[in-house]
């Protein structure tokens, strides 16, 4: 049988993230790792979705660095752009195009119950504009372009996966069978990480405390130095409790990083202090990063191959995203 068949007899997943800094812990362990595991069981799809990144202001030459860079992070953990297709967002024009017609066929109403515009609206209220109104129809298009039959998501993209949902059976009911509606992903494994000095909150590289959160390019010493300092609680016992959220998060990192359950990792710690507990993730953590940090400064030095596989990668998706737009077109009634 041949590689195409395989692909083919395969379901597809596609799967984005916004080139928006230094990507965290969190992304890496609540849904990075998982796509790497996915490449095996899915014909996968993954972009770097850049053309979300400017409904908040941008400086363009961090921007496109920005881009550049989790171009790279992405295959440094292991994204296979033989197998799969791995691409930037802005050069598949189909992305914008298909948008258009989505949007005429989107109500206002369902746009303004969105929560993440009214969220962004209120931490950046001198520029609310109608592309932080209107992005989850893009966000639709992103995915409809490809028929997949799953798309992972977290709690906070739920709501776009549905807005994605309603606009394809409600385009297919009036013109009909164009799209796939796709259903929601949900891995197997995929730990929530939270803020190490607020575990009250998930673990985000907008924290003002640079202490709260670990990023996947991080050295060796500045991530054992935020695991030491990491908020905890008064006892001295490792134990998951609910009563113990800061002990509980360093529970599921580590858990998450070295494979082990939770009731080994009590049983390792017990009668251990909590100083050589985050000392231990620390190094933990430190070990499972740094052949990532090591691939992804190979990667990002060697300008000529990272652009031959982006442009790659764009050719192989604006192949299926072409063909879908085109039938989407044609449906509607465009002279072609």
């Amino acid at each position: 049988m041949s590689e195409q068949n395989i692909s083919e007899n395969k379901k597809r997943v596609l799967s984005c993230i916004q080139p928006s800094g230094m990507l965290t812990l969190g992304n890496y362990l609540g849904a990075l790792k998982n796509w790497i595991k996915m490449q095996d069981e899915f014909d996968c799809t993954f972009a770097v979705a850049d053309l979300h990144a400017i409904t908040v202001k941008q400086d363009p030459a961090k921007l496109k660095q920005q881009i550049l860079s989790t171009y790279a992070l992405l295959l440094a953990l292991g994204l296979d752009p033989e197998k799969h297709t791995v691409f930037i967002q802005s050069h598949v024009p189909e992305h914008t195009a298909l948008s258009w017609l989505l949007s005429c066929n989107t109500q206002f109403g369902e746009m303004s119950r969105m929560t993440q515009f009214k969220d962004k609206s209120a931490k950046h209220p001198e520029n609310v504009n109608v592309g932080l109104f209107s992005y989850p129809v893009l966000m639709a298009a992103d995915i409809l372009l490809y028929k997949p039959d799953f798309v992972p998501v977290g709690a906070d993209q739920k709501q776009h996966l549905e807005i994605a949902r309603d606009i394809a059976v409600r385009f297919n009911n009036k013109y009909g069978d164009v799209f796939t509606i796709p259903e929601p992903y949900i891995p197997k494994t995929g730990a929530r990480v939270m803020s190490l000095q607020d575990p009250s909150k998930k673990m985000s590289k907008s924290d003002e405390n640079p202490n709260a959160w670990v990023a996947i390019l991080d050295d060796r010493d500045t991530i054992i130095r935020k695991f030491k300092r990491a908020v905890t609680d008064s006892d001295s016992v490792v134990k998951m409790s609910e009563d113990k959220p800061g002990i509980s998060n360093l529970i599921t990192i580590y858990s998450a990083v070295t494979g082990k359950t939770v009731a080994e990792i009590e049983k390792e710690f017990e009668g251990k202090g909590y100083g050589e507990f985050k000392l231990a993730v620390g190094e933990a953590v430190a070990d499972e990063l740094a052949p990532i940090k090591e691939r992804y400064e190979e990667i990002i030095k060697d300008k000529k191959t990272l652009e031959e596989l982006y442009r790659e990668g764009s050719l192989k998706a604006e192949k299926v995203a072409r063909k879908t737009y085109f039938k989407a077109m044609k449906k509607v009634g465009f002279v072609l």
